[in-house]
């Protein structure tokens, strides 16, 4: 999706996955038009940042019950343990990527 048909008024009318005749122009996903048209609200985005922000809140706590030992990862069943693993080498993934990239374009500058 996002190319568009907006009405006279410019406003979204029809969403299209492919370019239309009176369909041609073209928004990225996350466009708050689009959000807006498809009924998830401003509030309702927030709603959904804040979630993602608890998920790692709840992903540092476990890691601090973790290393204080009052809570061990094998407490947990098998599947919950997979997908902290899993996203515990994402982040430290991402964060090296990060880290490379910054080393890569500011060399020299301290």
């Amino acid at each position: 999706m996002p190319y568009v048909r907006r009405s006279h008024a410019g406003q979204i009318i029809a969403l299209f996955q492919n370019p239309e005749t009176d369909g041609q122009e073209f928004l990225p996903a996350d466009t708050p038009e689009i959000a807006i048209f498809l009924g998830k609200s401003s509030e309702a985005r927030l709603f959904s940042q804040s979630d993602e922000d608890l998920i790692r809140v709840l992903e540092d706590l476990i890691d601090v019950l973790i290393n204080k030992n009052v809570f061990r990862l094998t407490d947990l069943p098998e599947p919950a343990q997979e997908k902290l693993l899993s996203r515990k080498r994402l982040r430290q993934k991402l964060s090296k990527h990060q880290l490379d990239n910054l080393l890569d374009t500011d060399q020299g500058l301290i």
